[in-house]
């Protein structure tokens, strides 16, 4: 793959030096010898070496398996962006990567209605209504799922403009907790005061 992708991308190297994780693949060779082998101290530093390579192999398989998922695909969401034509932000998390891949795989074709709030479900992870305002060549899209302003909002509007056809405007409404709700759940001004306004506006 040299030469196929910019450097620093795929990061291999900080996959590798995982030393703890690979630990967990560890082969422990001595058990599948007779005991007068195995307590032999030069054949005990050869399995473990062995075993050591043994379990890297597998954690490498196994690490090699996870990419071919965007639920688990790490150092491999760089092929995945590249398939999708979407640039590579390394200053963004894997999940906020994934969720930008997820939406976009499926805002691929005619768009929908339907598209539209799938889309915008995975990056809210909850619950969205899409209303239609066929008359101003607009839609709202309505985060009822969660509560507050969704994390990645800004990655989810980049994809709302690439999906969406042109000629159409949209807005947001999103939910907030309300006082009454707050009142039901009897938290006391000394509890209220220790929290700030934004923790508040999404208090469950």
């Amino acid at each position: 793959m040299y030469g196929l992708n910019n450097y620093g991308l795929i990061k291999y190297s900080e996959k590798d030096s995982n030393e703890e994780e690979i630990k967990k693949y560890f082969i422990d060779l001595n058990k599948y010898v007779p005991s007068f082998i195995s307590d032999i101290k030069e054949m005990q530093t050869i399995y473990s070496v062995q075993g050591t390579e043994l379990g890297s192999l597998l954690y490498s398989i196994n690490d090699l398996f996870n990419q071919i998922f965007i639920e688990t695909a790490t150092w491999g969401l760089t092929y995945w962006e590249e398939q999708y034509a979407i640039e590579t932000n390394l200053n963004s998390s894997y999940e906020e990567r994934r969720e930008i891949i997820k939406a976009k795989k499926i805002g691929r074709g005619t768009t929908t209605k339907d598209m539209i709030k799938n889309v915008a479900e995975i990056f809210s992870g909850g619950e969205v209504n899409i209303t239609e305002d066929n008359k101003n060549y607009s839609f709202i899209v309505q985060f009822i799922g969660v509560k507050g302003i969704p994390k990645n909002m800004q990655a989810f509007k980049n994809m709302l403009e690439d999906i969406k056809p042109a000629h159409l405007s949209y807005s947001f409404k999103y939910t907030f907790t309300i006082w009454d709700f707050i009142k039901e759940k009897n938290l006391d001004w000394n509890s209220a005061k220790n929290k700030l306004w934004n923790e508040l506006k999404v208090y469950e």
